[in-house]
């Protein structure tokens, strides 16, 4: 229901409220940023410590990808309020734009038995509902009014938090973890630290201040992309390590993300 209803509610209820402009050049690079970061940095990681190609597959999706959705926008709510969540949508699409393509292409070069195909790349980005709500929500209401579903939008949207919430509780496994736990480690310190260290710098560097940059850096320290561990067990990319990182990141998030707002709002 989150991903198919109240997902594809939230784009319907802030998408097409957006004010264009040069500042939400931020949640669109965002993204971007954490992953070729992510990638880079676990790409030397592997070669300084003779990882097999399916550990750094894994690896790359875990710390490139953040869970701006599940774990980001209730989080975003709490701290920002609801009427920042238009960029978190923004952030979140793009991430998701990210792990469909960039994402898929890395599991399928370390999988066995899988071709990488243009198909396959392009089958799981547009069957995904969000992203299909995302851009009728852009184009629709330049030609026809929706705002009389505002009410219901309104109320589906509402769901998310609790939903979430309820989803990530029912995900997270932690048996193992000692065995794992240099692997671990090394993850969380790019995805809780330097990934929102290398955004703060960006906005800073840019010269982007305001909510929207506020948000953007907020969403790039969130914990490892649920659905990366997912596809990271799909495609059998060590899926006990991207488990583990994906749920001991979420916990530590509740944390870090304390410390990523204060220092965000010292700076943005």
């Amino acid at each position: 229901m989150i991903i198919n209803l109240a997902l594809p509610a939230a784009a319907f209820k802030y998408l097409p409220h957006i004010k264009w402009s040069q500042e939400l050049a931020m949640p669109v690079m965002m993204p971007f940023v954490v992953w070729f970061g992510g990638w880079l940095y676990v790409t030397v990681y592997s070669r300084l410590t003779h990882i097999d190609k399916k550990t750094t597959a894994g690896l790359k999706l875990t710390t490139g990808l953040s869970n701006t959705s599940f774990v980001g926008f209730p989080l975003v709510s709490a701290y920002f309020g609801e009427q920042a969540l238009g960029t978190a949508v923004i952030c979140d699409q793009v991430s998701f734009m990210l792990l469909s393509t960039a994402g898929i292409i890395v599991a399928l070069n370390a999988a066995d038995g899988h071709t990488l195909s243009l198909k396959a790349v392009l089958k799981r980005l547009f069957s995904f509902t969000p992203f299909l709500a995302t851009i009728v929500a852009l184009i629709l209401p330049r030609f026809v009014d929706i705002s009389v579903l505002d009410p219901l939008f309104d109320k589906l949207t509402a769901t998310i938090a609790p939903m979430a919430l309820f989803s990530i509780g029912m995900q997270l496994r932690f048996d193992g973890w000692k065995t794992e736990l240099r692997h671990i480690s090394a993850a969380l310190v790019y995805k809780m630290m330097i990934a929102p260290a290398l955004v703060l710098l960006l906005a800073i560097t840019a010269g982007f201040k305001g909510e929207i940059a506020a948000v953007s850096v907020f969403e790039s320290a969130m914990p490892s992309f649920i659905t990366a561990g997912i596809i990271a067990s799909q495609y059998q990319l060590n899926a006990k390590l991207s488990s583990l990182i994906v749920a001991i990141s979420i916990l530590i998030a509740f944390i870090t993300t304390a410390f990523w707002y204060w220092v965000i709002g010292l700076n943005l």
